[in-house]
């Protein structure tokens, strides 16, 4: 997601909203950001990492009060889609455009980040394989067989126009 803020649309100074403290999903995704900063040789500002604890309100808030800091950023690559819900509003209540002003990019895919509007710009994340697969881990435990300690699946990027493309 961050190359393609990078790459596609020349983003620089990109905000990522944190989910809760200790979540695992948070920690890989805001691990991915960090990566595809250095990858590109962009300096990490601590100040762009705030905590959006995968909720509405809290990213709300946390995107006015950047706002009010007259914190400097040019997309915002929320830690879920219901994160970048309240950052939407908080974005249109500050005034500003998205895309235009300001990318806005979520993860899940969630069933409302296609009639969001602008639509949103997220990662699919393959949630049916996940389950079938902690099926089958679970039941090889339960015939006390080996289990892979841990299993990663791949991810998809779902464009759509809050990043500024036009589809």
């Amino acid at each position: 997601m961050v190359d393609h803020l990078i790459d596609v649309h020349g983003c620089k100074r990109i905000l990522f909203l944190q989910g809760p403290q200790g979540n695992e999903d948070s920690e890989q995704r805001e691990k991915g950001y960090r990566q595809s900063l250095k990858k590109h040789n962009l300096p990490f500002d601590p100040c762009l990492v705030v905590r959006g604890g995968f909720e509405p309100n809290q990213a709300h808030a946390a995107a006015v009060q950047l706002i009010a800091a007259g914190l400097e950023f040019d997309a915002i690559f929320t830690g879920d889609d219901d994160n970048a819900v309240g950052v939407i509003q908080a974005l249109r209540e500050a005034g500003r455009d998205i895309p235009a002003d300001v990318a806005v990019v979520g993860f899940d895919d969630s069933l409302f980040a296609r009639i969001l509007t602008p639509p949103l710009t997220t990662v699919r994340a393959p949630i049916e394989q996940v389950g079938q697969a902690a099926v089958r881990q679970l039941l090889r435990l339960i015939r006390a067989e080996q289990v892979e300690a841990r299993l990663v699946l791949p991810t998809e990027l779902i464009i759509r126009q809050s990043c500024g493309c036009s589809a």
